[in-house]
């Protein structure tokens, strides 16, 4: 106990001493556990409650019980809303102004929430809750994301008491890079026994509140359940994808107008909402092509089956905090972190690690490989189309400001304390609004600095008039500003420096009337829209949003500091964690020696970074020494030569050395004699992989680089270490001229 607290008496002996024990904080009595589902790239459109064609009875039955909120908004990408949804506090003074992959040096960019931004987590423990998270973190800086790190950025550094989850924006959904509490670790079963992550993070869940119920009855929780899906790549079990199979036929073109009839019907829009106009750059359904519809399809049944899966999950979730008699005094928010997302392009994507590495992305591949699609060989994405389709019937997508990167589904549920079940609020909130609510439902006082406002005044009064008036937006120079049912926005592609973001054309909404922003009064309400102009400026410097910045994302990767100082020379050992692809060695398109240093005979992976999405591999396998190098999943390079497998001390070596252009030459030494050499024509310019997963020394990822083997495959023999010096240019000027070479082919 502290100095000074201790309230009994202390005698020269126990017979004249009285002991005192301080009483344990209890929650408020009959305080409601809190339940925040955060969905991940889930445009407005895409659940059943809310008109979509996908099946989600799960969530459909939450909001029958509950209350959907069709005026519900977010920042437009994950990390910021996610900051948001934590901590009541606007994105850029939690320093989240883009996601943590793309920090800059300034306040509101840093990618570091400041510790005075007290988590929901950090404000309810004290108070007598438990607290604990499963599935997406992605707020933690990513040089932070690493075992030699401080864990001061971790959820259990941010009062959460259990975790279980992945770091980044993404993980593969079958092999992914996980983290319990504050430490890698494997997942517990392979993707040939059908894991998935959903599934397991829920497993965990119910796993923690089991724990807690059998120990105390009584002791109120907060649960934070992120799931991966539906953020590329979209993964389900083989029956889902079957599921719909066929469904997505018709096109995008006649979902937007049956999503939109729906919509009209459920009442979630104003009755004269117009469907926003498909945009120029987004082909009609029926000027495709018949391979082009088939890919196309494909791609949209795989997010489909991603979904209903997830909605399966969430399902079991609440079955089994209704098992434990939690759900009935459980106050339940569920809502998507964005709109829609964009990053499949125009013709989807079998794995988004291209755009990143100037890597192709064609149907005619896609088609190769149609009945893959969906499963834990691809990291796909589906196309514009199916965005649009998604974010119906609003303009734009996730990393825009206009209402399809900020508008998304909200449901909220709590049996004992909403009695209004199945209806609609036309209530503005923001994911500012969560902690504030959930702190009030709880009876907690809420800090006085938040930026959100309680929206539990409208759980019971449909006609009580918002208190949120006023919420700003930026994202990548997008910006926009709400003021009592109207909306100022602009728009500003990203890596487009012409005009510039000091020549905007910003236009002006009623979207009280007209939610999905058709009808532009910029020149009609030109005072209203040059004092809502003036109004997003105070609230940039009030909130650390400047400066504007919408360089190319290249600009920001390379603009992070390093996890670790740069040198020429890294040793790592078997049997340690994994190493972040953002703190191990970077050999990304510079000379290179790896020497692995053993004894006898053995064979398995020596070192690996990666994964059959992206990545190398340096392995031994029948008498085999051989090193792979897996570009983004596209091309794939190999050096192989036999080698004799005398008893004793040796070092295994694998040698590159660049050459002209984007390749090198790779060679295999063993006790530094070259013993075979190939070509390798191009390597990786900037990402091995985007779900997380890094470098292992003596054994690699359970999903392997390559097919020669089965992943983790750890080395058999005696393995001392591996060392791995690295020279010539860094990964910046490597990057600009592979981006130089593929503009110019």
């Amino acid at each position: 106990m502290e100095p000074g607290e201790f309230q009994g008496t202390i005698g020269k002996y126990h017979w004249d001493s009285q002991p005192w024990w301080p009483e344990p904080t209890r929650a408020p009595v009959d305080a409601p556990n809190i339940l925040f589902v955060v969905l991940d790239d889930v445009g407005f459109a895409q659940l059943g409650c809310f008109g979509s064609e996908i099946d989600t009875p799960s969530m459909d039955a939450l909001a029958a019980r509950g209350l959907r909120y069709r005026n519900f908004h977010t920042t437009a990408l994950c990390s910021p809303t996610r900051s948001c949804v934590l901590t009541g506090r606007n994105h850029h003074r939690n320093g989240m102004g883009r996601i943590t992959d793309l920090a800059t040096g300034f306040p509101g960019y840093d990618g570091r929430i400041p510790f005075a931004n007290k988590f929901l987590s950090e404000l309810v423990v004290p108070q007598g809750y438990a607290a604990y998270a499963v599935g997406k973190w992605h707020l933690t800086p990513d040089e932070e994301c690493q075992l030699g790190s401080s864990r001061a950025r971790w959820p259990l550094g941010r009062g959460f008491e259990r975790w279980y989850g992945f770091f980044g924006g993404e993980t593969h959904q079958n092999a992914p890079a996980l983290v319990h509490d504050n430490h890698f670790v494997d997942a517990p079963r392979s993707v040939a026994d059908g894991y998935h992550l959903t599934e397991d993070i829920v497993d965990h869940a119910l796993e923690y509140v089991r724990d807690l119920r059998h120990v105390d009855p009584d002791k109120p929780f907060f649960l934070y359940f992120a799931t991966g899906a539906c953020h590329s790549p979209h993964q389900a079990p083989p029956r889902w994808r079957e599921h719909y199979r066929g469904r997505f036929d018709h096109g995008w073109d006649v979902a937007r107008d049956r999503i939109l009839a729906r919509q009209l019907e459920m009442g979630l829009l104003p009755p004269a909402t117009k469907l926003s106009e498909r945009p120029e750059w987004v082909p009609a359904w029926a000027d495709l092509d018949d391979d082009e519809r088939r890919v196309y399809a494909r791609y949209m049944e795989a997010f489909a089956a991603y979904l209903s899966h997830t909605d399966e999950q969430l399902g079991r979730l609440l079955e089994g905090l209704s098992a434990s008699d939690d759900l009935d005094n459980t106050i339940a928010f569920l809502i998507s972190d964005n709109g829609a997302s964009s990053e499949g392009g125009l013709v989807g994507s079998l794995n988004d690690a291209r755009i990143w590495n100037f890597a192709p992305r064609t149907v005619d591949e896609a088609l190769e490989v149609l009945d893959e699609i969906g499963g834990p060989n691809w990291h796909n994405n589906y196309p514009w189309g199916w965005t649009v389709a998604g974010n119906t019937p609003f303009r734009r997508w996730k990393r825009e400001v206009h209402e399809g990167g900020v508008a998304d589904p909200c449901i909220v549920a709590w049996p004992r304390g909403i009695t209004a079940g199945g209806e609609i609020r036309d209530q503005y909130v923001h994911a500012i609004d969560l902690v504030p609510t959930a702190l009030e439902a709880a009876g907690i006082p809420a800090p006085p600095d938040l930026d959100g406002v309680s929206f539990l005044y409208s759980f019971q009064d449909a006609a009580a008039p918002t208190r949120h008036r006023v919420q700003y937006y930026e994202m990548l120079g997008c910006r926009a500003i709400y003021e009592d049912g109207w909306k100022a926005v602009v728009y500003h592609p990203i890596q487009d420096l012409k005009p510039g973001l000091d020549v905007a054309e910003w236009e002006l909404y009623n979207v009280d009337n007209d939610p999905s922003e058709t009808d532009d009064l910029a020149a009609t309400e030109p005072e209203r829209l040059q004092r809502m102009i003036e109004l997003w400026w105070q609230e940039a410097e009030r909130n650390n949003v400047l400066p504007l910045d919408n360089r190319a994302f290249a600009d920001f990767v390379f603009e992070r500091p390093p996890a670790a100082p740069e040198r020429e020379h890294y040793t790592y050992w078997p049997g340690t964690g994994m190493v972040s692809e953002e703190a191990a060695v970077n050999t990304r398109m510079r000379d290179h020696t790896i020497t692995a240093f053993v004894d006898g005979a053995g064979e398995g992976v020596l070192c690996s970074q990666g994964s059959r999405l992206g990545g190398w591999t340096f392995f031994v396998r029948d008498g085999v020494l051989s090193y792979v190098h897996n570009l983004a999943g596209w091309r794939t390079s190999r050096v192989d030569a036999a080698i004799a497998r005398p008893a004793g001390a040796r070092t295994l070596g694998f040698r590159f050395t660049r050459t002209e252009g984007q390749g090198g030459r790779g060679e295999l030494l063993v006790d530094n004699e070259v013993v075979g050499a190939a070509d390798i024509k191009r390597v990786t310019p900037i990402r091995y992989s985007l779900t997380g997963v890094g470098f292992w020394c003596g054994r690699g990822g359970n999903l392997a680089v390559c097919d020669a083997y089965e992943g983790p495959f750890p080395y058999t023999g005696r393995l001392d270490r591996v060392e791995i010096s690295v020279r010539g240019p860094e990964h910046v000027d490597a990057a600009a001229e592979a981006e130089i070479a593929i503009a110019t082919q």
